[in-house]
């Protein structure tokens, strides 16, 4: 395995999205061109309560905004993260103080530090990772554009 090779283990992704309810998405953008906002209308849809953490927001997807992890009322299952990796090591010592279950770190959020806390504080840690990607994957709903055709063909109908 490679270093990140143990925060990527298929067996632990899937627990993970299986058993999680709730995900609280740090750097949830308001923005719909941003792929934290089309990974947080997506996990939605697929019916996560997704509470968004943005201080510089107040509502998104139709909840309510946090300005960080310590202002949520409740623990949370997942923390995903769409923030610089520098800023991963308050981010995991807040996912800690919140009691979630795991820290979730999207594509090229990558921060040892950040790593060791969430594990030293009992978090179950994904890196490098996309939630939607892997829900996808493992739920039957991949497609070159994340929507689900119903159908598994290289034979195009109707068109020569």
């Amino acid at each position: 395995m490679t270093d990140l090779g143990k925060y990527q283990d298929p067996l632990t992704i899937q627990r993970v999205l299986h058993t999680a309810n709730t995900v609280a998405i740090v750097g949830l953008s308001s923005n719909e061109l941003r792929a934290s906002y089309f990974v947080g209308y997506y996990l939605k849809r697929r019916g996560y309560r997704v509470i968004p953490v943005n201080p510089r927001e107040t509502r998104i997807l139709g909840e309510k905004s946090y300005p960080s992890l310590a202002d949520l009322p409740e623990p949370v299952d997942v923390v995903d993260v769409f923030r610089a990796p520098d800023a991963l090591p308050e981010i995991a010592r807040g996912a800690v103080a919140n009691r979630a279950g795991t820290l979730w770190c999207q594509f090229g959020v990558i921060n040892a530090e950040g790593n060791r806390i969430a594990e030293d504080g009992g978090l179950t840690v994904v890196v490098d990772r996309c939630m939607k990607v892997e829900h996808a994957r493992y739920v039957g709903r991949m497609h070159w554009l994340g929507f689900n055709t119903e159908r598994i063909t290289s034979v195009r109908s109707g068109l020569q």
